[in-house]
């Protein structure tokens, strides 16, 4: 597997596993060995350490002893690993978590220090609602953040991270939303735009909303009742819009028959932590209302009504699994 990929969901549990068992017993030489050698037996365990690493600081960092990082590096050697990889884990170990920032976690890493600056910002499993210059009203989902840019030509905003339902005012100025997959512009308006790793989902519910993917050559009209998924080459066909991409702003989060990895994409953005699911539940159907600003009885919801159980191997690490 390259460095860059994301490792996935048995990796990254592994590793949560491993992060769990030297948290409770950071003293134990033995355990200490066996981590190092799975940690050197693959690249994939790498990345996926880094990354547990990465989140778990937020919360309680884990303290090794301190010749642990040298060890680990002398297994690697000792294992004929080649030079790149020992220069990757001695980076891992002692730049707390470096190879994963220069692999698959980069575009988010990035994302998150811009979103860091921006004008406007909500808090993971905070609902903000926001009144715009010209009298228009903006709402704000978990962990979303934007620059407002109101110009004499133009009001435009930049959508960082997250997503944001905007009932626009009336103004000669054109209004856009800006994207990393496009621009968006409210013709007089009620809509959601949902910025995601890749793709952008815009849903309309009043007006009409005009896209312009940032490398398509056309532009495609969206009208209220229709939504489409979004990169910068193209959107799809519209399809009939979701009103769970407005019932968040009333704490709900609303399924109406969708897949359950899909709802767990939305699920994550009002967890501090990690929320992982393996890919053999990941087609499960959801229908239902669930509590946007209680996570941890959504979990339970699910997992009353659903063939999965949830796995909680640290406070911050949650993985929904097959029962």
């Amino acid at each position: 597997m390259n460095a860059c990929e994301r490792p996935d969901h048995a990796t990254l549990q592994a590793a949560a596993n491993w992060y769990a068992q030297l948290l409770a017993a950071p003293q134990d030489r033995q355990l200490q060995l066996r981590w190092q050698q799975w940690l050197g037996a693959a690249g994939a365990n790498q990345v996926a350490w880094a990354h547990v690493e990465r989140i778990s600081q937020r919360f309680t960092p884990l303290k090794l002893q301190a010749d642990a990082s040298l060890q680990a590096l002398g297994s690697v050697r000792r294992s004929d690993l080649d030079r790149r990889r020992a220069v990757g884990l001695l980076g891992l170990l002692c730049g707390g978590g470096l190879l994963a920032l220069a692999g698959w976690r980069v575009p988010a890493a990035r994302q998150q220090l811009q979103a860091l600056s921006a004008d406007q910002r909500s808090a993971t499993g905070e609902v903000r609602s926001l009144r715009l210059p010209d009298g228009g009203q903006l709402w704000l989902n978990s962990a979303t953040a934007l620059n407002i840019d109101y110009r004499a030509d133009l009001r435009r905003l930049e959508l960082l991270a997250g997503e944001v339902l905007v009932e626009t005012a009336h103004d000669s100025r054109p209004f856009v939303i800006d994207t990393r997959q496009g621009r968006l512009q409210a013709l007089g308006t009620r809509f959601s735009v949902w910025q995601r790793d890749h793709v952008a989902r815009l849903s309309v519910f009043d007006g009409a909303v005009r896209l312009q993917p940032a490398e398509g050559a056309t532009h495609l009209v969206v009208a209220a009742g229709w939504q489409t998924d979004f990169d910068r080459q193209g959107a799809q066909a519209p399809r009939q819009v979701d009103e769970s991409r407005q019932a968040w702003r009333d704490g709900r989060l609303l399924a109406n028959d969708i897949s359950l990895g899909e709802f767990i994409e939305q699920l994550r953005a009002y967890m501090p932590g990690h929320l992982g699911i393996d890919p053999q539940v990941q087609g499960l159907r959801v229908m239902g209302s669930f509590p946007a600003e209680d996570p941890e009885r959504t979990l339970a919801m699910l997992e009353s009504a659903l063939p999965i159980k949830v796995r909680k191997t640290l406070p911050w690490w949650y993985s929904i699994e097959a029962r």
